[in-house]
């Protein structure tokens, strides 16, 4: 019995659905010609933004955006509560709604939103196995860091020594919030026994992903300091972020 060219044609996948999700914090100033850059290069994704009550109206744009524009969401939280809940809250909210892929990067162009299509697209691995977590990594042959000031760069170097040292993990860039993960593979992770909430959240879910067996791969970025707006990094979170790392190893 011979079978039709349309009985014999395999039924298309169905399309891969991406989150973009950006915590944000008075970032008024970046956050509408970055969000305008992000469907530019990428303009399959959905986006959502997780917003700390911002006082200089940040989440009153990003209502009047939403309003207009069906890829874009808000979420809005009560105060400042740090970078680990916000991406816990985006990763809630792609899981929520069946998305494949959650990319995570900054609001204040220090990740190049046309970097994303290309980490999406590295997700399938170059050598035919699946990666769990793609990073924008600054610290591998090809990445790159422009205008910091050598006490932060210093810091952040010796973050990620101790990180990979202490932890065991081979990252070249472990605390790099630029990322896309594999929605299958954060369902492995056990969030209440997540410790951090600010920026050592990044190195303690890679950690944790890590013991799961996820995949890791990097991709060289150049990082770019913030022309407007102020940073939310201080010495004060990088011994906090040393602290806990010290914990994990023992907990």
């Amino acid at each position: 019995m011979r079978m039709t060219a349309e009985k014999m044609t395999a039924p298309a996948p169905p399309p891969v659905r991406t989150l973009v999700a950006i915590a944000t914090y008075n970032e008024f100033e970046n956050l509408p010609r970055l969000v305008a850059e992000v469907f530019q290069h990428a303009p399959s994704v959905e986006l959502l933004v997780v917003d700390d009550n911002s006082p200089d109206g940040t989440g009153r744009w990003c209502d009047q955006f939403s309003a207009v524009e069906p890829r874009f969401h808000v979420m809005h939280r009560s105060g400042k509560l740090g970078l680990g809940t916000a991406i816990v809250e985006a990763i809630r909210y792609a899981a929520e709604r069946d998305f494949d892929f959650l990319v995570t990067l900054d609001a204040d162009f220090s990740h190049a939103p046309g970097i994303i299509p290309g980490m999406v697209l590295g997700m399938s691995g170059s050598d035919g196995a699946a990666v769990d977590v793609m990073i924008g990594s600054r610290y591998v042959p090809g990445g790159a860091v422009e205008g910091w000031p050598w006490k932060r760069l210093l810091m952040s170097r010796f973050v990620n020594a101790y990180a990979r040292f202490w932890l065991k993990l081979q990252a070249r860039d472990c605390s790099s919030g630029f990322r896309c993960y594999r929605m299958q593979v954060l369902k492995r992770v056990a969030w209440d026994r997540m410790r951090s909430r600010g920026y050592s959240f990044l190195e303690e879910l890679l950690w944790m992903l890590s013991r799961a067996g996820a995949r890791i791969a990097e991709t060289p970025i150049v990082f770019v300091n913030r022309r407007h707006g102020e940073s939310k990094i201080d010495l004060r979170e990088g011994f906090a972020a040393l602290w806990i790392l010290f914990r994990l190893r023992w907990g």
